[in-house]
């Protein structure tokens, strides 16, 4: 390494001086660096450059015994010398600078003061020897040797950058590592290399470090700027993107405050235009939309209804149906929007998706009938979540429909009101958020009522489930015992969508409310849709019994225990002095019951319901009345069965081989009253072949009605429904799986691609199913809800 470095050192100097030069070059036309420290480092690549330049001229007029020759080599020399102590003078002034501006010190250490006075000293001390020859002389033929006093030329050189060393590790935690690893080059590599320069008699490998060094310092300088300047970048995206959200919240703050202030005009839509945004968003985001077209979509949504500002009260505040005069003038609401929100023009999206929310799928809505792909984007969104938070609302005409019913409205509206692709996701939406049919999370029950008249109030349905559960209350009379008025608690069993007792016509039409009877305390009870019903009463002992005093308020506690097998329910009724047992026979076994808490001049107070992990088994119940099957037909290459609830009962699994053919007859039970009460397909494996079996794994579902199972981590499926020219409306197709239909459902198996076709009553679907990881066997089960199905056939 060295005689390589000793064959071609002119050769290597000439070429770090042009770098250096170069580096130097650079630094005075670069903007990146404070001004002082620029010339700073512009004057330390010069000395450097000099520095080597002159050991250069040294080396080549060594020996050269002419005129000229002896004039370089002491001049080339003395420069020599006398720019090493310069190189660590300006550093001195760099390190002194960085302190400054980096570390923020006010006052230079007194070791950098010290360096800075011995390096100039240094410098003296070569002026000094050029007379006295203490560090190097020259014979007769101009050639270098060194003095009686050499190595001290080398204290300065060495131990004043130990020294600046000392004070750059001090503060080192106010430099970045770029910084540190500079001086730390800067000041060690020319230290180690001085050592091996005392043994290397010739070679200027000091010389040639300083340069290496003072160039990578300007690339350290560089990075170091890069790196804040990178730094400094992500500040400001950071302060820009906080800049965004603070303009975002103002804007949704304000957006927010505009609306409230328009929907203060009816109580029943205070909070609606949030629900829709909010709804909407959920719907963008379920379609794969990005954040910001999702953020759009919510800002449309939460403003698309600020037209009603300009509604007058008379149209808004009304309870009966509006008149067509009226009815004009809502319509022109949408334009209204789309006027107020033009303003905006930053925002053009927001005016235009207000405009069209009231468009219908099929052309026959307002105020321009568009129709499919010509209305927007946005709008065929907000048309969707704004019809579902009007549906989930409390109107003055009506309390919030139930999610089963809204989940039906979707599936009637697809492709006629709503974009059907989005009405998929909306019903999506409502299946993964809900439990069984999207019934979602039940409103607690009242903790207390007060009944001043006969039914003056009732509680939220408590469920009779297939368990035992226990309510317990306490009953405090209105009335004196004296009075002939009568006071006590009663229960109404019953059964509702939104798990409610109703009164009214349209309650009764809209949540399916069927009343099963209302049983007292004291025994006495009135049974209407059940099929039937037995009570027993027994006293308590008369100590229990005790009588109360004249005039003495009564307050009791009271007692209810209930569960159900199938179709037949249990309900014990406890007071002071009664057992009261009631035993219903429910009209099928899909039918849902509920106990509502009621009574008569009293206050019902301390409701408290508990539910036991106590499993009711067959025989619990007496059986009262007999099953209800409507299976009563051929049976053909598999059982019938009936399917009294969602896939509560599936037949038994049929291996798919290359073609496969199911033909059924599918009956909807009496008590159907819901599109999805139809047959189902369920594609899938499992170790003993049964739905739900063992190592189960479900591939699809699809359901006749034209309703596929979401996307599964089993399989990917394509879905493909379209209505033929043999649909009608969902009305006759609902009265037509009611009086039984004649099914066909087409299974083709490909590898590992299975697809699924089936044309009833006008519903033409296909499914095409891509099993991941394929298993053995793949079998295929009819199930469905509320749905009897029977002389299946394979073929």
């Amino acid at each position: 390494m060295f005689e390589f470095i000793r064959a071609n050192q002119m050769d290597i100097m000439l070429a770090l001086c042009a770098m250096c030069m170069m580096m130097a070059l650079l630094l005075g036309i670069t903007r990146f660096l404070p001004r002082r420290r620029k010339w700073i480092l512009i004057g330390m690549e010069l000395v450097a450059t000099f520095l080597l330049f002159f050991d250069r001229q040294a080396y080549l007029y060594s020996g050269n015994p002419s005129r000229i020759a002896f004039y370089m080599v002491r001049i080339s020399n003395f420069m020599v010398f006398f720019l090493t102590s310069g190189i660590v003078f300006t550093f001195n002034l760099y390190l002194i600078d960085l302190l400054s501006n980096e570390g923020k010190v006010t006052n230079t250490p007194r070791r950098l003061i010290f360096t800075g006075v011995a390096s100039i000293l240094g410098m003296l001390l070569v002026v000094l020897s050029q007379f006295t020859g203490f560090y190097y002389y020259f014979d007769e033929t101009n050639k270098y040797h060194r003095g009686p006093g050499f190595l001290i030329c080398y204290l300065i050189p060495v131990v004043g950058p130990i020294v600046q060393y000392t004070v750059a590790f001090q503060h080192r935690r106010k430099f970045s590592k770029f910084i540190n690893a500079a001086l730390f080059l800067y000041i060690f590599v020319p230290i180690a290399v001085g050592i091996l320069q005392i043994f290397t008699y010739g070679i200027s490998i000091v010389n040639m470090s300083m340069v290496l060094v003072s160039i990578s310092l300007y690339i350290f300088s560089y990075l170091d700027v890069n790196d804040e300047v990178l730094r400094v970048h992500r500040m400001e995206m950071e302060n820009l993107q906080n800049d965004k959200k603070s303009m975002r919240r103002l804007f949704d703050q304000t957006a927010t405050a505009f609306i409230t202030a328009v929907e203060k005009k009816d109580d029943y839509s205070r909070g609606h235009s949030t629900r829709v945004a909010s709804i909407s968003r959920k719907i963008a985001e379920a379609a794969g939309k990005t954040e910001e077209e999702c953020d759009e979509i919510y800002y449309a949504a939460l403003l698309h209804d600020v037209g009603m500002i300009g509604l007058p009260d008379s149209v808004i505040g009304k309870d009966d149906d509006l008149t067509e005069e009226e009815y004009e003038i809502v319509k022109n609401k949408p334009v209204v929007s789309g006027e107020i929100l033009s303003n905006i023009t930053e925002y053009p999206y927001l005016s235009i998706a207000a405009r069209y929310c009231n468009e219908k799928y099929d052309g026959s809505g307002y105020p321009e009938g568009l129709k499919g792909d010509e209305i927007p984007e946005m709008s065929r969104i907000i048309a969707i979540a704004d019809a579902y938070a009007a549906m989930r609302s409390k109107k003055r005409y009506r309390d919030q429909l139930p999610k089963p019913i809204i989940r039906e409205e979707f599936i009637r509206g697809g492709g006629i009101q709503f974009d059907p692709y989005y009405t998929d996701i909306m019903v999506r939406i409502l299946d993964a958020d809900a439990n069984e049919y999207g019934q979602g999370e039940r409103i607690p029950v009242e903790k207390e009522i007060r009944c001043d008249n006969y039914r003056g109030s009732i509680t939220r349905g408590i469920s009779i489930e297939d368990h035992v559960k226990k309510v317990n209350f306490d009953c405090l009379s209105t009335v004196a015992t004296n009075e002939k008025d009568f006071s006590g608690p009663a229960i109404i069993l019953f059964d509702s969508f939104d798990e409610t007792v109703h009164k009214t016509e349209k309650g009764i039409a809209a949540y399916h409310y069927v009343e099963y009877g209302e049983v007292w305390f004291d025994g006495h009870y009135v049974s209407t849709s059940v099929r039937n019903m037995e009570v027993n009463v027994s006293d308590k002992s008369k100590a229990d019994a005790e009588p109360y005093k004249d005039s003495e308020i009564k307050e009791e506690k009271y007692n209810i225990t209930s569960y159900r097998y199938q179709d037949h329910i249990k309900v014990i009724l406890e007071s002071r002095s009664k057992i009261v047992e009631v035993v219903a026979a429910l009209p099928d076994k899909s039918k849902s019951a509920y106990i509502g808490l009621t009574g008569e001049n009293c206050y019902i107070k301390n409701i408290t319901i508990e539910d036991t992990a106590e499993v009711v088994h067959e025989g619990e119940i007496p059986r009262i009345a007999d099953d209800v099957y409507y299976t009563d037909r051929i049976e053909s290459d598999i059982p019938n069965i009936q399917v009294d609830r969602t896939r509560s009962a599936s037949t038994k699994g049929v291996p798919i081989r290359d073609y496969l053919t199911l033909k059924f007859h599918s009956l909807s039970l009496p008590s159907s009253t819901l599109i999805w009460h139809c047959p189902y397909v369920v594609l899938y494996s499992s170790d003993d072949k049964e739905v739900g079996g063992k190592n189960y794994r479900e591939y699809a579902m699809v359901k006749l009605n034209g309703e596929s199972n979401v996307p599964n981590e089993y399989a990917t499926n394509k879905f493909v429904v379209e209505k033929t020219s043999e649909f009608t409306n969902w009305d006759n197709f609902r009265k037509a799986c009611k009086a039984g239909i004649e099914c066909e459902v087409q299974i083709r198996k490909k590898g590992n691609r299975v697809s699924i076709k089936s044309e009833t009553l006008g519903i033409a679907l296909e499914n095409i199913t891509t099993i991941n990881d394929p298993p053995a066997e793949v079998y295929v089960a009819l199930t469905g809800d509320q749905v009897a199905l029977t002389d299946i056939r394979i073929r």
